[in-house]
């Protein structure tokens, strides 16, 4: 019998070989070796090359070597935004150890379980930090050995029971060169945790094929568009999700790279924006809040900024425009921990301008095409992306973490048959641009129907004499629950919550208006700077806030 050949598959001709991260490392110290790292200090900036890092990440590789890390060992990295904290990133990976960013703002118990459960065997940390990881440094069992990076009194390190280093004697002599080991695409190169609101952080590793896939996606012109002429001010901590991608990403591009270190407050912020000239920017929403009020206060030269990245969590219409006025754009990305975190930007598009683009610029943006997402309504089914169906949001992909590291097999709370349950909840087009109205955890139901706490707090921080403003659900005898709008006024405003809900009036319909009103100094944020709505919660219901009952308005 003849075979049948018209079922064979035709096979390309292209070569193969691993995405690793020491390829993305060698690229950027050689083709982009004249590229800057410029780190703030309380001097001013401090200036190295990529070709530097390139040197420093090979000295820091002999040197772990030296210490035991032989194989996929944990790193972790207890450090701000910096040029040595960018050689650890690179180093770690490309020898094939495992980085961890440990998340310098954590609580006490949670920053030990998260380095316990990664089983991390060596620690950098900055000088400046010493006194916090000291606080929990006994009881990271794993950990060997502590490298001290910059100036800083080691005494309360030094009953720990571990092996102290100072990083720069620890590289000092080394071999600048270093045979990067071959090894799997798929192998882990770096572990990030979520922030952890309820119980224990979650644990997600990242791969080098991962991470390879997510730096080019982070450079394309449809994310945050880099190129050599690209000069980014880092201001999104590096523990926190990878910095956004944007170390590796830049690496691969031969961007500029400011990193501010601890210099995190609105007035050296400015200082650095006049003096290093950033032309991009990232942070979350609280930082660019404050600096805005400083650059309203203090005029200060920001003209070579021309765009900033705000994820995290949804950035107020009115903070957009307040940036537009000092002709910085705001431009809304979506992500978290689980997905790397780029999940989406907001970019309007081709051939939408002025008025009509703020439609798509408050939206979360359009997944890419290495993001698939869709819309799972509360019945179970999948709801067309028709920009009005609303349900719990779903995604898959190349850079999107199937389990937890917690578990062998996916969480079925938090996985759905292979796509991730984000726990956001929101509308998805037909031409992939995501809107999300709020947390699961977080949507206000309300006699029945869903009230979104997002929309309440934009159009109260849309109000000129309101900062900050978080709306959480609260326990009602009649409707189940109802909105309690707790309030940041601005520095001399003064504001009534008679006035505040009438200002809502105009905007949302009278049944979603708040009766419940307290006016506080700060709103509480989590590690990485979101609104931390369960510490409201908890502070309304141990009668903690001070609360004003308007007339029932539903």
């Amino acid at each position: 019998m003849t075979p049948d050949t018209s079922l064979a598959i035709m096979r390309s001709t292209m070569q193969d070989g691993p995405l690793r991260l020491a390829r993305i490392l060698e690229h950027g110290s050689t083709v982009h070796g004249a590229t800057e790292v410029v780190t703030w200090t309380a001097d001013g900036p401090r200036t190295t090359t990529y070709a530097q890092v390139g040197r420093d990440a090979a000295r820091l590789a002999h040197a772990l070597r030296e210490l035991g890390v032989t194989g996929d060992q944990r790193v972790g990295t207890f450090c701000w935004n910096n040029a040595e904290h960018l050689v650890a990133y690179m180093a770690v990976p490309a020898m094939g150890a495992v980085l961890h960013p440990l998340n310098i703002r954590l609580p006490a118990e949670q920053l030990v379980y998260v380095a316990n459960q990664a089983e991390d065997r060596v620690v950098l940390v900055d000088g400046t930090l010493i006194p916090a990881l000291a606080r929990v440094l006994p009881r990271l069992t794993t950990v060997e050995h502590v490298i001290v990076v910059g100036a800083g009194d080691t005494t309360p390190l030094a009953d720990s029971g571990k092996t102290l280093h100072s990083y720069e004697e620890l590289l000092a002599g080394r071999p600048e060169t270093f045979d990067w080991p071959d090894g799997d695409e798929h192998d882990a190169a770096a572990i990030c945790y979520s922030s952890g609101t309820v119980g224990n952080p979650k644990g997600v590793a990242y791969s080098h094929r991962s991470i390879w896939l997510h730096s080019m996606q982070v450079g394309m012109a449809e994310s945050f568009g880099f190129s050599p002429l690209t000069r980014s001010l880092v201001v999104v901590p590096m523990f926190h999700v990878m910095a956004w991608g944007i170390p590796h990403a830049a690496f691969m591009s031969g961007v500029t790279l400011i990193m501010p270190d601890r210099f995190l407050q609105p007035e050296p912020l400015a200082a650095m924006i006049a003096a290093a000239k950033p032309t991009h920017a990232a942070a979350v929403p609280s930082i660019w809040t404050g600096l805005l009020a400083h650059l309203n206060a203090y005029p200060t030269d920001t003209s070579s900024l021309s765009e900033v990245i705000v994820g995290g969590s949804a950035c107020p219409e009115a903070l957009m425009r307040g940036f537009d006025e000092h002709g910085i754009r705001i431009v809304h990305a979506w992500g978290m921990t689980e997905t790397s975190p780029l999940g989406s930007v907001a970019r309007p598009p081709v051939g939408v301008t002025g008025a009509d683009e703020w439609r798509y610029r408050l939206t979360q943006g359009r997944v890419p095409a290495s993001v698939q997402a869709r819309i799972v309504g509360p019945d179970g089914r999948v709801a067309p992306n028709d920009g009005e169906a609303v349900g719990e949001l779903e995604v898959r992909g190349p850079w999107i973490t199937g389990r937890y590291l917690d578990s062998d097999e996916p969480d079925p709370d938090r996985f759905d048959d292979g796509w991730l349950r984000t726990g956001d909840v929101g509308t998805l087009t037909a031409d992939g641009y995501l809107t999300l109205t709020d947390r699961a955890k977080d949507v206000i139901k309300s006699g029945g129907e869903w009230i979104s706490s997002v929309e309440l707090e934009n159009h109260l921080m849309a109000h000129p004499a309101v900062l900050e403003a978080a709306v959480v659900g609260v326990p009602d005898p009649r409707w189940e629950e109802r909105p309690l709008a707790s309030v940041v006024l601005r520095e001399g405003a003064t504001a009534t919550p008679a006035e505040l809900q009438a200002f809502l009036a105009e905007r949302i319909p009278r049944w979603q208006l708040p009766e419940r009103w307290t006016f506080i100094t700060e709103v509480p944020k989590t590690t990485v700077g979101k609104f931390d709505k369960k510490v409201l919660r908890a502070r309304y219901a141990a009668g903690e806030l001070t609360v004003d009952n308007l007339r029932e308005t539903t």
